[in-house]
């Protein structure tokens, strides 16, 4: 049935890299299923990370918002926002901080999902691998998210998370960039995002190399 399948598409000249490329021509040889994991990969990729960009973008924002809208400018605006965003989730700034973190961090869990989906066509190691995968992106991101606060607690001159900790803190994370406060935010709020990614990635991989 492969063979006839392959010879049924002799001088063929359809190649597309998006949609019809060797990949999805072997894989339909095979199976009876174009399809191509490279492509579905880049695509989760791809998708992943624009939305997770989206994400920190569109969060940070609020929180620029909300702090303008009280009427107070620099640091201070960035803790009023912190804290109007917390207040929405019945909580204080550190509350916004784990807020801002959830939508980046369900863009990039739902991304590798899709990348280590499981297949019936794979055999048991890799469907295995990509189960644990799957279950470490979820764990990654709750990891990043506590990471995120931890390390807002304990880098600045000020310990903790009072207000003056957490401003602190947030100056601390932005000036290993260059930056203040705002960079600070950023990086915080994206943490949970790539924990999520990297360390269902690194689990997937270790298990693919544990099985061989």
């Amino acid at each position: 049935m492969v063979i006839n399948r392959a010879e049924s598409r002799l001088n063929e000249r359809s190649y597309n890299l998006l949609f019809n490329n060797c990949e999805h021509f072997a894989t339909w040889c095979k199976t009876g299923r174009q399809q191509s994991e490279q492509v579905k990969d880049a695509a989760s990729l791809g998708g992943g990370a624009v939305g997770s960009y989206s994400g920190v973008t569109l969060g940070v924002g609020a929180v620029g918002a909300a702090g303008a809208a009280v009427g107070v400018t620099g640091g201070a605006s960035i803790m009023s926002g912190l804290a109007t965003v917390g207040s929405l989730v019945g909580g204080g700034a550190v509350m916004g901080i784990v807020a801002l973190g959830i939508l980046p961090a369900l863009v990039s869990t739902g991304a590798m999902g899709q990348l280590l989906c499981d297949d019936p066509i794979l055999d048991e190691n890799e469907r295995n691998a990509r189960q644990a995968g799957r279950v470490a992106t979820t764990v990654g991101g709750a990891a990043g998210t506590a990471g995120a606060v931890g390390a807002v607690a304990a880098s600045g001159a000020i310990s903790g998370l009072s207000a003056a900790g957490i401003s602190s803190g947030l100056a601390a994370i932005g000036s290993v960039v260059g930056g203040g406060m705002g960079a600070g935010l950023v990086i915080t709020v994206a943490a949970p995002a790539a924990a999520a990614a990297a360390i269902g990635y690194g689990v997937y991989r270790l298990c693919k190399w544990i099985t061989g």
